[in-house]
């Protein structure tokens, strides 16, 4: 190893202890390791801060605005409508029917959306015991359903992150969306089977105290605003999500085009500057741009493509492509899982894949969606985040918790391998 290679690779080790050491506030690991690549003469300004211009980072900042403003629209007030309702009918059709209807508002949230699952596990968590369908029946399927999309349709920050660690291994062949959509559709198809297969093993115990009335009220509060503006807002929404899948098509444009309907939303009032801008800069854009400038300095120092080199040579020229996505996958959401960092762990297993994949000859694109999808769908340990949050709100004893999640993991990487393997072949 140079001396370049170990410096970069002290940097990353160092990023990403402070990342799981939850002792910096999120997104400031990487701005520091940007700092130090240039202090050590690893990367110049210009290559350690390069993901501030990367024009994957840019779109995905510009889009997170337009979220912001989907969330305010009354559209979220009709999932929560439609979930009461059904709750109070009970029985097997309305889980499946809850389980479908959160998985629709995911496809407007997009997946690891916090707000969404939060919203969705408070909601939960209020509803008083009923025997025809207990709350304690919900709260594992309906929290996980939060994080899969059934249309598809808002995966860019996903996207995002694929095409950065794709072009930062000097891979140019670019990806589809549309495709890189349905491999989402195909590991949401994975969990909905499982939820639907899973109803009697989930316990039936209450996680509130009983009400004197078994049902609820369908309908919630929500802040209401012009319907010209709801109109104004779903507009924008749908024009950044057209103009992201028609990336091929209209080339640069498609990059700003989610910042300018953004601006558009803040011009409009639907969206005040300090939301505008808390959203355009929020930490996991900052976190997405500060590790493009470490992974570029491990890649220019050759210590990427080496380690792609050292486990190709030991996994030997007949491995299958599949087991070789499927368990960079498992590596990727376990390490996800246990540290709490989704993002750290894509950026540390998803360019060692893609150069795998590379020095096999193979194409590196299903690797790398697989790589970047499964860091949010670790799950199966209640240590961070929404599965924490499940378990306590839930009222479930581990071993609950482990029969459910366990099998729901395997199964939904298993699916993504699958999807990615279909959508983008490797030969």
């Amino acid at each position: 190893m140079t001396m370049q290679m170990i410096l970069a690779l002290g940097i990353l080790i160092l990023m990403i202890v402070m990342i799981m050491s939850d002792k910096f506030a999120f997104g400031a690991p990487p701005i520091i390791a940007c700092f130090l690549l240039v202090v050590t003469g690893v990367s110049t300004v210009q290559e350690a801060f390069a993901g501030f211009v990367n024009p994957s980072v840019i779109m995905v900042a510009g889009f997170m605005v337009v979220m912001a403003g989907l969330m305010k629209t009354s559209l979220m007030g009709k999932v929560q409508s439609a979930m009461l309702t059904l709750v109070n009918k009970g029985g097997y059709k309305s889980y499946a029917l809850l389980i479908v209807v959160v998985m629709l508002g995911a496809s407007l949230a997009g997946p690891g959306s916090t707000g969404y699952y939060v919203l969705i596990l408070s909601l939960v968590a209020t509803i008083p015991y009923n025997k025809k369908l207990p709350t304690s029946k919900l709260m594992m399927p309906l929290g996980f359903a939060t994080n899969h999309p059934l249309i598809p349709i808002n995966v860019a920050l996903f996207y995002g992150v694929t095409i950065s660690v794709l072009e930062t291994a000097g891979y140019t062949g670019g990806i589809s969306m549309p495709r890189f959509a349905v491999v989402n559709f195909i590991l949401s198809l994975g969990l909905l089977l499982w939820c639907l297969v899973a109803y009697r093993l989930l316990p039936d115990h209450p996680i509130m105290e009983d009400s004197t009335d078994n049902e609820v009220a369908a309908t919630t509060e929500i802040d209401s605003m012009p319907k010209w503006k709801e109109y104004a807002t779903i507009a924008a929404f749908l024009i950044s999500v057209v103009c992201m899948m028609l990336m091929n098509v209209l080339g640069n444009a498609a990059y700003v085009i989610p910042g300018l309907a953004g601006s558009f939303l803040l011009i409009i009032n639907v969206l005040d500057f300090k939301v505008f801008r808390d959203n355009m800069f929020a930490p996991v854009i900052l976190m997405m741009a500060g590790v493009i400038g470490v992974a570029d300095a491990l890649a220019n120092s050759g210590f990427t493509p080496m380690i792609g080199d050292v486990v190709a040579n030991k996994l030997g020229t007949n491995i299958s492509p599949f087991l070789l996505i499927f368990i960079f996958a498992l590596l990727t959401s376990s390490c996800a899982t246990f540290t709490g960092s989704n993002m750290g762990s894509v950026y540390i297993f998803a360019p060692i894949a893609i150069a795998t994949s590379m020095s096999l000859g193979l194409n590196p694109a299903a690797a790398a969606i697989a790589v970047v999808i499964s860091g949010w769908n670790g799950g199966y340990m209640p240590i961070d985040g929404m599965p924490a949050m499940i378990l306590g709100m839930g009222k479930y004893k581990l071993p609950q918790f482990w029969l459910f999640s366990i099998p729901m993991y395997l199964i939904r990487i298993l699916a993504l391998s699958i999807g990615a393997m279909i959508m983008f072949p490797v030969h």
